[in-house]
């Protein structure tokens, strides 16, 4: 893989941007795996352990908990 670079090597500008990638990635599923704890399952479509490791092991630049917020809730 010739074509990865260092993080000193990466320029200020694309090392900024991927922190703030990061912190909104992290961000999206710590609120999406609160709400997932606060809901009843009766709520959510599928088993919740499930939507959890998904939500939680899943590299998804913010996928993973789209997909929970549009397909794993249930309309109340």
């Amino acid at each position: 893989m010739s074509g990865m670079r260092k993080w000193d090597e990466l320029s200020p500008g694309k090392q900024r941007l991927i922190v703030v990638g990061a912190v909104v990635e992290t961000v999206l599923k710590a609120v999406a795996l609160a709400d997932l704890a606060r809901r009843p399952s009766a709520q959510v479509r599928g088993p919740k352990p499930v939507w959890a490791v998904f939500l939680t092991l899943f590299n998804s630049v913010g996928a993973a908990p789209a997909a929970y917020w549009l397909f794993g809730r249930r309309k109340t």
